[in-house]
């Protein structure tokens, strides 16, 4: 049970059958102040998809930046009246000296990586660094979405590999990453995508099946970020490099320097059991009981249920969304689908907690044998 929360907001872990609490190999050191830069990578090895050149592969890092600089507030929307408050951090701060665990975070259907500044920034100030993408073609941080970057949900786990090799040559953070000490989190989508890093294998014909059973959930259907992904899909699915995809979409994308995946509301109806049962690394599991996007019982109950000792966490009261962005008066009045949280459920205080069973569960893993 975590401290620090309403009764909205009681956190309830389990440690399934075979999980165990490891002693930490890293240290996490007194809060530090945090810094924060944008890259602009891309990916020579895949083209943007509407063919124009190498697929970009935007990204926020996160970091422990030298002490006495000064952090400031940061928004979304107009200054004045804006619809989320990201967090609290000095854009384009010197980084503190000295080798750091890295982890990556990958966002939800139609997200940003700046949505989840609130986990960025509380590992940061834990000691860590962390790097959020923008997966290209279903993001808020690009003017369009697409309906390959919706409905290929597999490529997402290359942006993961992509930005590893990335930020491992940045000239600026490559000397600070700690190669053995490598995490990856995720929300939603993402909770999937980074538990296909971990080798989880999709299964397009298990998701069909599943959703033409009576067990079928929202995950079945056009997601309200791009309501019209799946029908303009149809109508390019054919493309040569589609359908180069869709071969690939059971492969396994293992990346062997991630040691261990935390998951947020985990979407994976799709996910099939022989390879969740086969991921060799940690993992935690964290889902609210009032989420209908991605409800636990076909998703995050189900993946913690499969996954060799993996830790559960339920989040009384909380919703897909809560896991986002605070929301600020405007975003609750123009976007209540995404700050429609229960009343007395303290938005700001979950992602402490949370935030804070990230970091020990990455000062948990263990580096090179």
């Amino acid at each position: 049970m975590s401290s620090g929360l309403g009764a909205w907001a009681l956190i309830v872990s389990t440690c399934l059958p075979g999980c165990s609490s490891p002693s930490n190999t890293f240290t996490l050191a007194a809060p530090h102040p945090v810094g924060r830069m944008s890259r602009n990578y891309v990916d020579e090895t895949r083209s943007a998809w509407n063919g124009a050149g190498p697929r970009p592969l935007s990204a926020l890092v996160w970091y422990p930046a030298t002490q006495g600089i000064l952090e400031a507030d940061w928004f979304l929307g107009a200054p004045a009246d804006p619809l989320f408050r990201l967090g609290r951090s000095a854009e384009n701060a010197p980084p503190a000296e000295g080798r750091r665990p890295l982890i990556v975070l990958s966002h939800g259907t139609g997200g940003s990586a700046a949505m989840l500044a609130w986990l960025g920034e509380a590992l940061a100030r834990a000691g860590y660094l962390v790097a959020a993408v923008n997966h290209h073609g279903n993001t808020s941080a690009e003017p369009v979405p697409t309906p390959e970057g919706f409905m290929l949900w597999w490529e997402r786990a290359t942006d993961v590999n992509r930005l590893l090799n990335r930020l491992e040559d940045d000239p600026q953070f490559g000397p600070l990453v700690d190669r053995g000490r490598i995490g990856a989190a995720g929300f939603s989508l993402g909770g999937y995508t980074v538990l296909a890093v971990a080798g989880a294998r999709t299964s397009l014909e298990q998701w069909t099946a599943f959703c033409q059973s009576a067990a079928r959930d929202s995950t079945c259907v056009a997601q309200p970020e791009f309501p019209d992904a799946i029908t303009q899909f149809a109508t390019i699915r054919n493309r040569d490099d589609i359908q180069t995809s869709l071969r690939h979409h059971g492969d396994s994308f293992r990346d062997a320097r991630v040691r261990g995946v935390f998951a947020i509301a985990p979407v994976g109806s799709w996910l099939t059991e022989a390879s969740l049962r086969d991921v060799g690394v940690p993992v935690w599991v964290v889902v609210g009981t009032r989420d209908t996007t991605a409800p636990a019982a076909s998703n995050a109950r189900r993946i913690a249920g499969l996954v060799p000792g993996a830790r559960f966490s339920l989040v009384a009261g909380a919703g897909h969304y809560t896991f986002l962005a605070e929301c600020q008066p405007l975003g609750r009045e123009r976007r209540p689908d995404l700050c429609g949280d229960e009343p007395g459920l303290d938005r700001a205080a979950v992602h402490r907690s949370i935030a804070a069973d990230a970091a020990t569960f990455f000062g948990s893993l263990s580096g090179p044998q």
